[in-house]
């Protein structure tokens, strides 16, 4: 019998045997009985026969065989040993009519141990074999508070919906995103068909990626491929060529490379921040008199008659044209409410000659990014807050500033200590909206209590936490359009029949359309930080005039004063509605005196003030129109109650 196959796979093994010992590594088979001795398991299922991904083998069940292979699986025993012999001729059987005979294997944390078949695995392994059949016993850890632990878990539920487990991922919430994105719920919608074009489409992408160097890279190869899927269209995958998968790499190599850190988040709080404080428009004026109007496109999700976020964002798009007048031709594309939707609205975007295009709702953001990258020298700007994509640039305003002046103006006002406030979504920004207008209130009446009611919520909680409540008064919807039949808009007295409103929050978003276009017009504006992995996002305040508080003629003079005074100390940075010791209801969060919540805190917030009643709903409690832009917005899904 020809023993020279052995012996090639055997310098193998000593190769790897000696890389491991050099780096200070375990050498050989990891032995999964010694594993399990540090680990609280759950429970045993039986898997039945399994296809074994040969690359997930990583070791023995026992320690039987361990010091006979290296950790690659390749042999360490000696040409001459009877175990040479009997790899040797396995490896020929192979060769004449493959291996068919299962295995019998553990599975822990998606890793297989071989309990029979060391010598077969070998074998595959160094043929370059893709897989192994193997009856297969899976071992259930109990639940903890490790990442391993979550992302088990989630693979659990994933391979429940799909029966996958060549699928690794290393960062938690990464199985449920991929099944969101290929569109899977339960296991009767993962169909032949739909596994068939899902393994097509991970192949080949696997096998660009891997062609391009990617195993040198930290992240696996699902990680890799989730990332390119939250940039490029799932359903296009199986249409694309290996050539053109290979281009759209390209563009985002870096994103692999610093996975999993995403580009940092650098905040532009005014307009002045970036440019100078001359008067822009006039400077550049002159520059363009003669030349042809640049185009700037307006993508909407819904329409100015469906929704005052819209309406507010239209009113913008008509300031931005009055105000630079010759120099801008503005066009606006709505009800981008689906995919393909989205797709026809960018694509006509760019076909009709728009240049810089804005997308005013964060259901977007995915899109922008994908035509950001297949248009670099196009400007795209989305309404987001918190999008660390350094391919497009994110605008949003700091509201919470406008909630706090409400807030002292319904603790001034307020006949009882029993306020209201509606709340749209537990998204970035939101809560903080909440706890400015809570802490606002408490200010001017330390007995104040704020009960928060959800928008979009299917729960009945709200409905019991709620019942014999009566509110003297209520913060609402930001403003309406002007074809609602509602009159219940800003801080308003929910007993009347047609309320007045007495104060709202203003979002003049014309203003950010009009200083952001001259900036770009005028060569000062950046989509993106240069030489750094940062994503820049506007987040403007009271100060830039995006954001602003409306009070309404019939409140004392002396109560106006007060929330000017107020104003002018927010604007002027004198003044920060969250210094100073602050608690949640169960005393657990809270800062010094002499502290401040930084920006990312207060984005990020996720917990409610000790005089908001009420609590941060769960993805499950969110009705099914509010859940998209939680799911891209959304703060931490744990409860918090109030």
């Amino acid at each position: 019998m020809d023993i020279g196959a052995y012996e090639k796979v055997y310098k193998l093994g000593m190769k790897e045997y000696r890389n491991k010992t050099l780096k200070g590594e375990w050498p050989y088979l990891w032995v999964l009985d010694a594993i399990l001795s540090h680990v609280d398991v759950a429970r045993e299922e039986e898997l039945g026969l399994v296809d074994i991904p040969l690359d997930q083998i990583r070791g023995t069940k026992t320690e039987g065989r361990t010091n006979a292979f290296a950790a690659n699986f390749m042999p360490l025993l000696p040409p001459d040993s009877e175990f040479a012999y009997k790899w040797a001729q396995l490896y020929e059987s192979h060769l004449e009519e493959g291996i068919h005979e299962p295995i019998k294997a553990y599975e822990f944390l998606n890793q297989f141990y071989v309990l029979e078949g060391n010598k077969r695995v070998s074998v595959l392994k160094s043929c370059d074999a893709v897989s192994v059949p193997g009856m297969v016993t899976r071992i259930i850890p109990k639940k903890d508070d490790s990442d391993e632990n979550k992302i088990y878990y989630e693979f659990l539920d994933f391979y429940e919906k799909t029966a996958i487990n060549f699928i690794n991922f290393s960062q938690v919430g990464s199985y449920p995103a991929l099944l969101e994105i290929i569109g899977i719920n339960s296991e009767e919608d993962f169909t032949d068909e739909v596994k068939e074009q899902f393994q097509s489409a991970y192949i080949r992408f696997s096998g660009v990626f891997k062609k391009k160097g990617g195993e040198k890279l930290s992240l696996t190869i699902a990680d890799a491929f989730l990332l390119y899927l939250e940039l490029h269209s799932y359903e296009e995958m199986e249409d694309k060529s290996a050539d053109e998968i290979a281009k759209e790499l390209d563009k985002i190599w870096n994103d692999f490379v610093y996975y999993p850190n995403k580009p940092e988040v650098k905040l532009i709080f005014d307009a002045d921040q970036e440019s100078t404080r001359q008067n822009i428009v006039k400077k550049i004026l002159p520059l363009t008199t003669s030349s042809t109007p640049v185009k700037v496109a307006f993508i909407h999700s819904k329409t100015v008659e469906t929704s005052s976020w819209t309406y507010g964002h239209d009113l913008g798009a008509n300031h931005l044209e009055e105000a630079l007048d010759y120099n801008v031709e503005v066009s606006s594309y709505f009800g981008a409410d689906t995919q393909e939707r989205e797709m026809e609205c960018f694509e006509q975007a760019i076909v009709d000659g728009n240049t810089i295009i804005f997308s005013t709702s964060a259901k977007l953001v995915g899109t922008s990014m994908k035509y950001a990258l297949d248009y670099p020298k196009l400007h795209f700007l989305n309404c987001s807050l918190n999008t660390n994509s350094k391919y497009i640039r994110t605008y949003y305003g700091r509201l919470y500033e406008a909630k706090f002046l409400i807030g002292a103006l319904a603790g001034v006002l307020a006949p009882t200590n029993t306020i209201g406030y509606i709340a749209d979504y537990p998204i970035y920004g939101g809560i903080a909206n909440i706890n400015a207008f809570a802490l606002g209130a408490k200010m001017v009446n330390p007995e104040i209590r704020v009960y928060v009611k959800w928008a979009h919520l299917n729960s009945e909680r709200q409905n019991d936490l709620l019942r014999d409540v009566d509110v003297s008064l209520v913060s609402g919807r930001d403003f309406i359009r002007p074809e609602s039949d509602s009159q219940k808009f800003g801080l308003y007295d929910p007993h009347e029949d047609i309320p007045d409103s007495l104060a709202m929050p203003v979002w003049d978003w014309g203003v950010y359309y009009e200083k952001t276009v001259s900036s770009i017009l005028n060569g000062t504006w950046k989509q993106e930080a240069d030489g750094k992995n940062e994503a820049l996002n506007d987040w403007w305040g009271m100060s830039s005039g995006m954001i602003d508080v409306i009070c309404s003629k019939k409140l004392p003079p002396d109560t106006v004063r007060l929330i000017g005074l107020l104003k002018k100390g927010i604007c002027s940075g004198e003044f920060d509605p969250f210094a100073g010791r602050r608690y949640t209801k169960d005393g657990t969060h809270y800062i010094k005196v002499t502290d401040r919540l930084t920006a990312e805190q207060i984005i990020t917030m996720d917990w409610l003030a000790e005089n908001v009643i009420g609590f941060i709903p769960t993805m499950e409690e969110l009705t099914e129109d509010a859940k998209p832009i939680v799911r891209i917005q959304g703060v931490s899904s744990v409860t918090k109650e109030g």
